[in-house]
């Protein structure tokens, strides 16, 4: 079947938070052009049988932002793979390097290999990043590991190679957990994936969660009773400007602040009481 892609015209400061949020609403894929211009354009693309006009409606509302018009147009599967191909580049985060199956790592780091598919996270994103860079630091071998809303796996995989014990993924999107087991497999890597209603009773040493401010706030409770006490905890997918709600919604929980920026991408981490 074919696909179908969305083409938009956004401000430029809401185009990094738009992105996430579509990717939020099904897509499988979102790029921006133009970042620097006033008027940015985001092509997002969607399953056939999808309705990307009313995803984009979701999208903006969430991020309280307008569009002026918006146009759909279908492309064929292997438009889309060629095209992704193209413009996926590998991404090295201290020892860490992510890339696509047809790259070839160097030989002193870290190897996670992802392909663009129908998942969030390839690493090409400022936020994931910011949360490599934080596993990066912190992973020091043995810990057991909560990717919590993990899209691709690729924290949950990244943290397996940095030297953790254990990763368990969880997200509330059945394709994305194929994807995560489907990545794992291909790095070798032993994982454990879950629906959130699904996730064993249990504490780990580690968890992050690489979503939206929004989700971040209302899981609060839940990510922090899976924290053991002197557990680490890595936040992101949020802008400057939501720092601090989300983390007053910690503050009773975690010793917490932020300890990263990309861009107007901060990453909030900090110590379970």
């Amino acid at each position: 079947m074919p696909l179908l892609a969305l083409r938009v015209e956004v401000p430029a400061e809401v185009a990094e938070a738009l992105s996430d949020a579509l990717l939020e609403e099904g897509a499988q894929s979102v790029s921006i052009e133009a970042l620097d211009d006033p008027e940015t354009v985001l092509s997002a693309i969607f399953a056939g049988n999808a309705d990307p006009g009313r995803a984009l409606e979701r999208a903006l509302a969430h991020c309280n932002a307008r569009a002026a018009g918006y146009s759909v147009r279908g492309i064929e599967d292997a438009d889309w793979v060629r095209r992704s191909e193209a413009q996926f580049a590998p991404v090295r985060v201290g020892h860490l390097w992510v890339g696509a199956s047809w790259h070839v790592p160097p030989a002193d780091c870290a190897c996670v290999h992802l392909d663009p598919g129908l998942a969030f996270g390839t690493g090409s994103h400022a936020s994931t990043r910011l949360v490599l860079g934080c596993l990066d630091r912190v992973v020091r071998g043995g810990e057991r590991v909560l990717d919590y809303g993990c899209g691709s796996g690729i924290l949950a995989i990244a943290a397996v190679r940095l030297g953790a014990a254990t990763a368990d993924a969880v997200d509330n999107d059945p394709i994305a957990l194929d994807v995560t087991r489907d990545n794992a497999r291909a790095n070798g890597i032993e994982l454990r994936a879950f629906l959130p209603e699904a996730l064993p009773r249990g504490r780990y040493d580690l968890v992050v969660a690489n979503i939206l401010a929004r989700p971040l706030i209302e899981l609060a409770p839940r990510l922090a009773g899976h924290a053991e006490q002197g557990a680490a905890i890595a936040l992101s997918g949020l802008l400057t400007a939501q720092a601090e709600e989300v983390m007053s919604a910690y503050a009773a929980m975690f010793d917490m602040g932020v300890t990263a920026r990309e861009d107007d991408w901060v990453l909030l981490s900090g110590v379970r009481r």
